[in-house]
């Protein structure tokens, strides 16, 4: 595969209007990465020199900026191991602090993160999502106003939104989403960032989770599934360390794979779609029912792509957590049929997302941050 990867000597993606200077340029992204990775211990001058490879002038450059800006500070010294004592640099969390928002079918999440990505403020309301963008938008710019005059109306980059797909995510469009027709070609990201008065970032829910749990992956390592079962059904794929989304953020529309063609009507218009069979079950109260039948999706998955591991979130699985793990690792063993050596039939790890009830908005939050700390944009081609 490809990527649309920022080379070494271009600028960083930053999130829009975020014109600092300190955080421009992928160099500077580096070294911000490597901050925010080190926290409260921090990290000499000479360790960012030889964990970039950038030159020592370079460096104190950058970082002369970061501190500048406010977002880098002195944290001490190292004991001196021969010669001059080196002076440890750390993250200042708080300089900055980024929005994310999830905004589900029966319930907006609001988060505010620092720049470790650490909640410092959390904000629930009911939301009816069918109902369009009018009441979605008024209770958005209700709580994000609420949660930021919470929080002494810190300075925030901006907003990461994250909502049920299709969507493109490029644009800011949505497209058909599954029960709610009134979104179908609307512009989320350009209305919310007029209604909100900030930069906004649009993605689908289940990719703005695969992102926050991709963060501390290296680059071209790890792959995973993230599979989001609440009012819904969705899939967040990373491949390689980075999260793909497909030229179109067509990538992840698990729920919609049909796998019984006389199944139960789903919300979609189709019949038998895993989406809909894991509805049905949860419904009657057949809970190994509907973790086999995300468990036959997960395995095709797997079958699909190799994947090393799937993760599970979303607020049914959240609610019956022993059930659906239990039902989607028998699942994957008994189908799954590429693992291991020669027929050995290895298992391919299953496991809550962490993050629980927030994994969604967090994620959305790093929508905003992971760019500025050298976060890689999707793959976009095979």
């Amino acid at each position: 595969m490809t990527s649309n990867d920022t080379p070494h000597d271009g600028p960083a993606a930053a999130p829009p209007g975020a014109n600092l200077p300190a955080l421009r340029g992928h160099n500077a992204a580096l070294v911000l990465g490597l901050l925010r990775a080190a926290g409260e211990e921090g990290v000499s001058r000479r360790e960012l020199a030889g964990r970039t490879g950038l030159t020592p002038q370079a460096v104190s450059k950058i970082t002369a900026r970061l501190r500048d800006g406010g977002l880098v500070a002195e944290a001490g010294r190292r004991a001196s191991t021969g010669g001059k004592p080196a002076t440890v640099l750390r993250l200042v969390p708080g300089a900055r602090h980024a929005v994310g928002l999830q905004l589900d079918r029966d319930e907006l999440t609001a988060v505010l993160v620092d720049l470790a990505g650490e909640a410092v403020g959390v904000r629930r309301a009911p939301l009816a999502f069918e109902e369009g963008a009018g009441p979605v938008l008024a209770t958005a710019e209700r709580e994000v106003a609420a949660l930021r005059a919470e929080a002494g109306g810190p300075p925030v980059l901006g907003v990461g939104v994250a909502c049920p797909g299709p969507l493109d995510h490029t644009t800011g469009v949505l497209h058909r989403v599954t029960g709610a027709p009134r979104w179908d070609g609307f512009p989320l990201r350009d209305a919310a960032a007029e209604r909100l008065g900030l930069p906004i970032v649009l993605d689908k829910d289940t990719n703005a989770a695969a992102l926050g749990l991709a963060q501390g992956i290296p680059s071209g390592a790890g792959s995973f599934g993230y599979l989001h079962l609440g009012t819904g059904l969705g899939a967040g794929l990373v491949l390689g360390g980075s999260l793909y989304r497909g030229p179109r953020t067509g990538a992840g529309e698990f729920g919609h794979q049909i796998v019984q063609w006389d199944g139960p009507r789903c919300g979609c218009g189709r019949r038998g779609c895993i989406e809909a069979l894991c509805l049905a079950a949860v419904a009657r109260g057949d809970l190994p029912g509907a973790a086999r039948a995300l468990g036959v999706g997960a395995a095709n998955l797997v079958e699909l792509l190799d994947i090393d591991r799937v993760l599970l979130g979303g607020r049914t699985v959240l609610d019956h957590p022993d059930a659906f793990l239990r039902g989607v690792a028998t699942a994957l063993a008994e189908q799954a049929r590429t693992r291991g050596r020669a027929g050995a039939g290895e298992a391919v790890p299953v496991a809550l997302a962490r993050g629980g009830a927030r994994v969604v908005a967090d994620g959305a939050a790093e929508l905003v941050l992971a760019p500025l700390f050298g976060g890689r944009p999707a793959l976009t081609r095979p």
